[in-house]
């Protein structure tokens, strides 16, 4: 966050607050239509979101959940670059793995069969199926897999591990010695048999 701590309180740097009210404002009509905004390039923010989905500003936590979510609906992903994005300000932050984490999921059941409900830590909630993959990529070197979900408009969630573990557990065998998951009529490869 910024430059002090007056009175206990954290003072976010001008171009962040200058995005807060922005977004307050047309927040107020509805989820923000980012995929419609492509304002000149601001320059660099000094935000960071962690592989763990925690947010930083000038180095410091945003401890404040309704920031952090306020912050999230304005995220736009172009090519391998992030930008918090208004009607007139575009602002390149850096992403460490995903934007989001997914940490928990729920199991409903449908006509076509299970459906997976992830709920993200910025409060989103995204049904695995049809716009919604689950994909898991592995390390090169390590084998280390890492789950993710689409969330929305080329954002991910990076899948945390306990939540995987539990993927892991509904999975069964399916096709070229894959583990499967299935949500929302499709199927989704998780990891090789064993």
């Amino acid at each position: 966050m910024s430059s002090g701590k007056p009175n206990g309180r954290t003072i976010l740097s001008d171009s962040a607050t200058s995005l807060i009210d922005i977004i307050a404002t047309a927040s107020k009509k509805g989820p923000p239509p980012v995929h419609l905004w492509n304002p000149d390039f601001s320059g660099d923010m000094d935000m960071r979101i962690a592989r763990d989905g925690t947010w930083y500003h000038e180095g410091v936590v945003i401890k404040r959940m309704p920031l952090v979510r306020l912050f999230a609906s304005i995220l736009k992903r172009e090519g391998d670059d992030y930008f918090l994005v208004t009607p007139v300000e575009k602002w390149r932050i850096t992403v460490e793995d995903a934007p989001f984490t997914a940490i928990d999921f729920e199991v409903e059941d449908s006509a076509d069969g299970p459906v997976l409900i992830f709920e993200t830590n910025v409060g989103d909630t995204v049904c695995a199926g049809p716009g919604h993959a689950i994909e898991v990529t592995a390390d090169l070197l390590t084998g280390e897999p890492s789950p993710y979900i689409h969330v929305r408009r080329n954002l991910y969630a990076l899948i945390d591990r306990k939540s995987f573990y539990r993927l892991a557990e509904r999975a069964e065998p399916g096709d070229a010695a894959q583990m499967v998951v299935r949500s929302g009529g499709e199927t989704y490869a998780i990891g090789p048999a064993a």
